[in-house]
């Protein structure tokens, strides 16, 4: 879901929150097609990222449509969807796989520059969320 009026953001990180490749866009464009349009630029650049297999995902980029488009047009990268589906309860219950995107947003947001949109371009968005995650990964290594 958009934190930033007038602008989405898509990230694929691994498994310790660190970014992979991020996609800023336009907040009227479906989220399904800025999902696309992440799957594409990281297929564009994969000889740097031959090891990933599975992705995880929320329910806005879930649907028929989606996971058929991921295993039809990656089929020889042997890539695969998963969405991970919430559970209906009262109590709040850490979803697998999907608080480790949600903690990486809640880095950015100790980032002012990233709490609201002062960027012109998404373009330069894009560079202020990769210079930010630069930031914390030389944080986290020097600790």
């Amino acid at each position: 879901a958009k934190r930033v009026k007038g602008r989405k953001r898509h990230l694929v990180v691994d498994t310790l929150g660190l970014m992979i490749m991020v996609i800023v866009h336009r907040a009227d464009i479906d989220e399904r097609q800025g999902g696309k349009y992440l799957l594409l630029r990281i297929a564009s650049r994969i000889a740097d990222f031959a090891r990933l297999r599975v992705f995880f995902a929320d329910q806005g980029y879930g649907g028929p449509n989606m996971r058929e488009w991921v295993s039809s047009t990656f089929r020889r990268l042997g890539w695969r969807l998963q969405v991970v589906n919430r559970i209906h309860k009262k109590a709040f219950v850490a979803l697998p796989k999907r608080w480790i995107v949600e903690r990486t947003f809640g880095w950015f947001n100790l980032y002012r520059r990233l709490s609201k949109d002062y960027e012109r371009s998404t373009k330069s968005a894009e560079t202020m969320i990769q210079i930010t995650m630069i930031h914390i990964m030389l944080k986290k290594l020097s600790k």
